[in-house]
């Protein structure tokens, strides 16, 4: 039997998938294959069983597909999945490996901006001397503000951007302003990073299972720029340097996303786990979506 798969449900209507991600749930659905949804309001208000009442017992391996979770949400997933003898495909150490930036960070140091991170409650931004200190390993020149999962490209200048990362005033303020718009959705802590300037011509997300790349589609901000890696100058060992990276890294869904950075260098703007990866609208996903299914069916 194949792998199944884990949907999210539409939060108004919890018969049926979220409209986000119906074309792919069309892509996934399959005679040798379960199929389920999840409630993720529910799963994230505490509700598990709830979440996964239209879960089958003992279905089978699952892949998720769905909105992001807090890792510790991720986790009572799983244990919810085991509960009714199922399973994910991707267990919770791994969802936290490449969701989060200090999971991956280490096998790709050398492929990816220089950044330095500290744990930090949702309200508590670090204090002026901390963040200095923190900051320091990164040495002089402009940075960026993000937490471990998601950044603030939105609010660039007041939240995102910091033109000077020794300038401990302005970064203390950029940070400030970073914890305010976040509020409670803050994810593990403050992120520190060396700016490096790209060129305007989209990311690349690539897709891989099992350490295989399977499918590259525009970064869901980007979705009418595609690099083209197979051609670029350059690209080729940098992506076989991102190979190696993920087989490292242990995880069997994730995406990597690439960009061309101005000096003509191809670098890793983010690493993600491709259960919670965003793909741009109107994507061609089947031959991701078989990659998985056959993918689980070795399991």
């Amino acid at each position: 039997m194949e792998a199944g798969f884990l949907f999210c449900a539409d939060p108004l209507r919890t018969v049926r998938t979220d409209p986000v991600f119906a074309a792919e749930a069309a892509l996934a659905r399959s005679p040798d294959s379960a199929f389920a949804l999840l409630d993720h309001d529910a799963l994230l208000s505490g509700d598990t069983a709830g979440a996964l009442a239209g879960v089958r017992r003992g279905s089978g391996p699952y892949w998720y597909r769905g909105w992001m979770m807090p890792p510790a949400s991720y986790e009572e997933l799983a244990r919810g999945m085991d509960v009714r003898g199922c399973r994910l495909l991707t267990d919770p150490d791994a969802y936290r490996r490449a969701h989060e930036l200090p999971g991956w960070y280490a096998e790709f140091a050398d492929l990816t901006p220089r950044s330095v991170w500290q744990e930090r409650p949702p309200a508590e931004p670090p204090a002026r001397a901390e963040l200095a200190a923190l900051a320091a390993p990164l040495g002089p020149g402009p940075g960026i503000v993000k937490d471990y999962v998601k950044s603030r490209k939105d609010r660039w200048d007041e939240a995102c951007f910091v033109p000077e990362l020794t300038d401990h005033e302005c970064l203390m303020a950029v940070v400030d302003r970073f914890f305010a718009l976040q509020e409670g959705s803050l994810a593990g802590g403050v992120v520190l990073r060396a700016y490096e300037p790209f060129t305007p011509g989209g990311e690349a997300r690539v897709w891989w299972v099992d350490g295989a790349p399977v499918l590259t589609t525009p970064h869901p901000d980007t979705p009418g720029h595609l690099p083209d890696l197979d051609s670029a100058r350059g690209a080729a060992p940098v992506l076989a340097a991102v190979a190696a990276a993920v087989r490292a890294l242990g995880c069997r869904f994730l995406t990597t996303d690439l960009a061309l950075r101005k000096d003509g260098v191809w670098r890793v703007v983010e690493v993600g786990d491709g259960q919670v990866s965003g793909a741009p609208a109107g994507a061609d996903l089947t031959d991701l979506f078989t990659a998985l299914a056959e993918a689980g069916a070795t399991d």
